[in-house]
């Protein structure tokens, strides 16, 4: 049976060794919480993460632990303390928290951890590939794993991959501080489903990706490497059912009685946090101070309890949080404070489940106040125990769950006043109008708890188009196989593209002019026994005599326009046009493109004999996004009656004469012959012109991920060159 495959940095349970004894514990926080029961009651699921320090374990109890995981359907990953140290402390709570949180003051300029991020990450692709069978559906969770997604594409290519990030994803302009930005997207884009807790996150990646991938999108997708990545939006839920079960408790509604008599006539306020700079926990109390200052009529009848869960207290930002607020708490509770009465209660702790519920319920004002949280389930939490449909929430408008919570007091936390504002307001609604918002939570987290968040992301990653397994023609072994069969033939007949297929894509056509390397490869190449080489590009035909003329080889320019033959050694080699050159049709058309480039910085215009091109390489993705289309109808409409036609290649529009492409060099070359070997190679659409004219026992080679007629497949410029060059050693070696 096909499974579901949840994989996170922490599995859901934890072990230690008391008096010789194992202690099995859960895992705290929300995507613990959050799929923990589904994968235990509703899931046929099995689950990959890092187990803690089972290794530390005497060998009886690490057996009994390994026992407990496999009963549970839990598969560990094992990793060092340095492993941990580098890539959980040192990238992933160092690096990307703080930048995913706007906090880039917080990240420090001396230790990344980037390569042990990368190697776990590729740990997890191994475990996960391992544990994998042929139907099973994957779900990876969260920022310690962003590079998973593309790892598990090139091992498991016909799987079905869903990602869901738990926090916020930050601005373009925020995550482009990141030195690794361009392989954590890729990493996130190996998934054919990415979900987010709100639109903005969502908007905030698709623009990343547009910035610096310069990879369009399509409607609530991404094309990338010929498939559709789509994204969308799932906000989690907790498990309610549970919450108001444990608030129904007769112990805990026992708690809830004794801390109301503890509190007398005082209202009470309550946060409930991991003690994490993120929180707002510092501003809070010093809009709780503010609150007593300017209302001396609440002291002594409004307390505030502020549970602050430790939290990574190895790394040293959040050691100096902690001592931050403590101080606050200190200095707070030193200034209001009598013998009978203190303002502040700090509980620097966990706390039981059945505790909080109690202080959940006990509560007259939750206040979840974070500077930036992915969602905050807390919120939720606090709202699912208010089973008598009362109380109220003050919340951050930058939690993710004030998308949804609008009922809620919102607030901006960074506004001290604002914040104390509303908790004077919340402590002062009336009973009707708390009853009415509450009434309203409840049924948005009632309708919307983990179980249906669960079944809406694999829903949707059930819509999405089984993926196609990568080309086997891209294995090492069928181009090694390629290579023997062309180095075989007597004859060999080479056709290749040169932008993107011999050299990287460059951001202008002037930048891409051959290297030394490259020369020396393809006079090698040409001077084999019984091979031909031609280079059949876009380019004019002034830059390819430039740049290759002098080699050996067939020069095809503007897609097969203009065509100089092999050099002979008597009469040389002279450029002929495939009809008469008529183009009077430039003129207007290059004014109306200019008109569009001085609007555009970046974009380029570049006029050849028989065509002209619209670059668009070096444009802002944003602008490019929308001019594109621009330039596109205005080229339509310019041409509508005219004998030409629009093409489209790798960031640039193109207007040549209709009838005019790639295949048409074929009819001047002599392709006959059961010993005659064919290769075609070429990266864009250009390209599959000349793919489609060639005889069927030619041999098509396409660069990159886009879908393509050609039978074999390569990833760049390098693996094109690699596959040449084996060609050439094997030829040389034959007898």
């Amino acid at each position: 049976m096909a499974r579901l495959i949840l994989v996170s940095n922490r599995l859901p349970v934890g072990f230690r060794a008391e008096r010789n004894r194992l202690v099995v514990s859960s895992s705290s926080g929300g995507l613990a919480t959050g799929l923990s029961n589904p994968h235990g009651q509703s899931l046929e699921s099995s689950w990959v993460g890092w187990p803690g320090d089972i290794d530390s374990l005497a060998p009886p109890l690490r057996a009994e632990a390994e026992s407990v995981l496999a009963e549970r359907r839990l598969v560990p990953v094992t990793l060092t303390r340095g492993e941990v140290s580098r890539f959980y402390d040192g990238f992933s709570n160092s690096v990307l928290w703080p930048l995913f949180h706007y906090l880039l003051d917080r990240i420090p300029a001396d230790r990344h951890g980037w390569d042990a991020y990368r190697a776990v990450n590729e740990r997890f692709a191994d475990v996960v590939a391992a544990n994998t069978r042929p139907g099973d559906r994957i779900w990876v969770h969260d920022y310690q794993l962003l590079l998973l997604p593309a790892l598990l594409r090139r091992r498991l290519p016909g799987t079905k991959i869903g990602f869901f990030l738990h926090i916020p994803f930050p601005a373009a302009e925020v995550f482009r501080t990141l030195p690794w930005r361009e392989p954590l997207l890729e990493g996130m884009l190996g998934s054919d489903l990415i979900g987010f807790h709100t639109i903005a996150y969502r908007n905030h990646f698709a623009a990343a990706v547009r910035r610096l991938l310069g990879t369009g999108n399509t409607g609530d997708g991404i094309r990338i490497d010929g498939r559709e990545v789509r994204l969308g939006v799932f906000p989690m839920g907790i498990d309610v059912a549970h919450f108001e079960k444990l608030a129904g408790d007769p112990d805990v509604s026992a708690e809830v009685a004794r801390l109301r008599t503890e509190l007398g006539g005082e209202r009470m306020l309550l946060g409930v946090d991991r003690l994490d700079y993120t929180k707002g926990v510092n501003r809070r109390l010093l809009a709780f101070e503010r609150l007593l200052e300017r209302e001396p009529r609440l002291r002594t009848r409004v307390r505030l309890v502020q549970v602050a869960v430790p939290s990574r207290d190895d790394v040293q930002s959040y050691k100096q949080y902690q001592a931050d607020v403590n101080e606050s708490v200190g200095r707070i509770n030193g200034a209001f404070g009598t013998v009978q009465w203190v303002p502040i209660h700090y509980i620097h702790r966990p706390l039981s489940e059945r505790n909080l519920v109690a202080l959940y319920r006990t509560a007259d004002v939750m206040l979840i106040t974070p500077l930036r949280d992915g969602m905050n389930l807390v919120a939720k939490e606090f709202v699912a125990c208010r089973t008598e449909g009362d109380g109220a929430l003050v919340l951050s408008e930058f939690a993710g769950a004030a998308a949804e919570m609008t009922e809620a007091l919102i607030v901006n936390p960074y506004h001290v006043d604002a914040l104390a504002d509303s908790f004077q307001r919340a402590l002062a609604l009336p009973a009707e109008e708390r009853s009415f918002r509450m009434r309203a939570l409840r049924a948005r987290v009632v309708s919307g708890d983990s179980y249906a968040w669960v079944k809406s992301f694999l829903d949707a990653l059930d819509g999405v188009a089984a993926p196609k397994p990568t080309d086997t023609a891209s294995n090492p072994d069928v181009l090694e196989a390629l290579a023997k069969d062309l180095a075989s033939r007597p004859r060999l007949v080479a056709l290749l593209d040169y932008d993107g297929t011999l050299v990287p894509l460059a951001h202008a056509p002037d930048l891409a002019a051959p290297d030394d390397a490259l020369g020396a490869l393809l006079q090698a190449l040409a001077t084999c026994p019984g091979v031909e080489v031609h280079i059949v590009s876009g380019r004019r035909r002034e830059t390819l005599e430039r740049w290759l003329g002098n080699l050996p080889i067939g020069l095809h320019a503007e897609h097969g326009f203009w065509s100089r033959p092999l050099p002979d050694a008597s009469t040389g080699a002279a450029w002929t046009p495939l009809r008469e050159l008529d183009v009077p049709w430039k003129m207007d058309l290059r004014a109306l493109l200019e008109h569009f480039r001085e609007s555009s910085p970046g974009a380029i215009v570049e006029e050849k004999s028989a065509s002209i091109a619209w670059h668009y390489r070096m444009m802002d993705p944003d602008l490019a996004a929308t001019r594109v289309d621009e330039v596109r109808m205005a080229m339509t409409a310019h041409i509508r009656a005219l004998p030409l036609e629009i093409i489209e290649g790798d960031k640039v529009l193109e207007i040549r004469m209709a009838g005019v492409h790639k295949g048409v060099v074929l009819a001047g070359l002599d392709l006959t012959g059961p010993d005659v070997g064919v290769l075609a190679v070429g990266d864009d659409r250009t390209d599959e012109d000349l793919f489609q004219a060639l005889p069927s026992s030619a041999s098509a080679v396409v660069v990159g991920r886009q879908p393509s007629t050609a039978r074999f497949r390569v990833d760049d410029s390098v693996a094109v060159r690699r596959l040449l060059d084996r060609i050439i050693t094997l030829r040389r070696s034959r007898p």
